[in-house]
């Protein structure tokens, strides 16, 4: 019996097209014809006009935290049911990560919690569209702006989501991308830094380009490009470039094939989950999202893992998610905390196969592999 991963990246054709033709043109570094290509593709679907590729989200995360000018102290408020390197990013700057709880249904960022953790070296809210399901931004928004705060939005999972008819990735002060190969559209590794406020553009260039005004230099803006402050080099090859505007120019038609699975499972799979007392998603009416993962959250954490176990036997990987940041050995150096909400989901929730590219038939057999399993 074939192995069913759980993700397998997606390939349109013409990656390699691009790839090769990037070297014909003789600039495989990064700002290249493929580097404009991309950032053009990406900012039309978001409806940003600035967009800056990266060659990770975490890098993207960095560069934020790079333009908030951070001090030893400050404080960024952000779930713990996340990836590492939105703490990373911040903690790397000497600010110290507040967490909050999440919302059971979304299992994003419980806005009702994130006022009370606010407190005078509070510089910034993180939020993470899990799933690519919109927090609730307006609340989050209006928190902000009671605040002087600024809102980063994690948009890893969110590309192609909606918020209230709005563009996730576009409700923010800057919002950061993930082109992992895990992402609906990606180039084995990259990100994006897209820059809502304008008036962050012109540094967060610098920032990109080692701390010097090189990008300036290739407009033709300055004679001659230096140092005028910190940074990293956080561009990409314009190789990696080529890969994504392929992967980018088929979007449609990716979102069209994981909708399809994700409406699959939702509708297969309702009756069992009753039964089972598993609870599948149901993202608000308000949101739209992009089909990025399915998850199921089991009765309690045995449940899990003898479901991750009996779709194992199968071939069929099932994978949990996210160790709290909290409970983690960093994470814990910031206090202890009691955020029920987050420890549960972490210990009940499993991810089904979910990328464009999964066969019929695989379909299929995952959907009636989960339906044999009996509590």
């Amino acid at each position: 019996m074939n192995e069913i991963v759980f993700n397998r990246p997606f390939m349109t054709g013409d990656e390699l097209t691009y790839i090769a033709d990037s070297v014909t043109r003789g600039h495989v570094s990064g700002d290249g014809h493929y580097t404009r290509r991309a950032s053009s593709l990406l900012g039309d679907l978001l409806g940003i006009p600035d967009v800056l590729l990266t060659t990770s989200c975490t890098h993207a995360l960095e560069m934020a935290a790079l333009l908030l000018d951070l001090e030893p102290g400050d404080e960024i408020i952000m779930p713990s049911f996340t990836f590492v390197s939105a703490a990373n990013a911040f903690a790397l700057r000497g600010a110290r990560p507040v967490f909050v709880d999440i919302r059971p249904d979304t299992l994003n960022i419980d806005e009702r919690l994130v006022e009370d953790a606010i407190t005078a070296r509070t510089k910034a809210i993180v939020v993470v569209h899990y799933a690519g399901v919109g927090c609730e931004m307006d609340e989050i928004s209006s928190i902000a702006d009671r605040h002087g705060l600024v809102v980063i939005e994690d948009n890893a999972h969110g590309l192609g989501g909606t918020y209230r008819g709005r563009r996730l990735g576009s409700l923010g002060t800057m919002s950061t991308s993930s082109f992992h190969e895990t992402k609906n559209v990606h180039c084995g590794e990259g990100g994006a830094l897209v820059l809502i406020d304008p008036a962050l553009v012109e540094r967060a260039e610098i920032l990109r380009e080692k701390g010097t005004n090189r990008s300036r230099f290739f407009r033709n803006q300055v004679d001659k490009y230096t140092w005028v402050d910190i940074g990293s080099s956080y561009l990409p090859s314009d190789m990696l470039a080529a890969f994504l505007t392929a992967q980018l120019e088929h979007f449609e038609q990716i979102q069209a094939e994981r909708m399809h699975i994700w409406n699959t499972y939702s509708i297969s799979l309702a009756g069992w989950a009753a039964d089972h007392r598993f609870r599948l998603p149901a993202p608000p009416a308000h949101t739209q999202h992009p089909a990025h993962l399915f998850w199921m959250l089991a009765p309690d954490l045995e449940t899990r893992q003898r479901f991750i176990a009996f779709m194992a036997k199968d071939g069929i990987k099932t994978p949990f998610h996210y160790v709290p940041l909290h409970s983690s050995e960093r994470g814990s150096t910031y206090g202890t905390l009691d955020l029920p909400v987050t420890d549960s989901v972490s210990d009940e929730l499993v991810r089904l196969p979910l990328f464009a590219g999964l066969q019929p038939e695989e379909l299929d057999r995952v959907t009636n592999r989960v339906r044999e399993f009996v509590r």
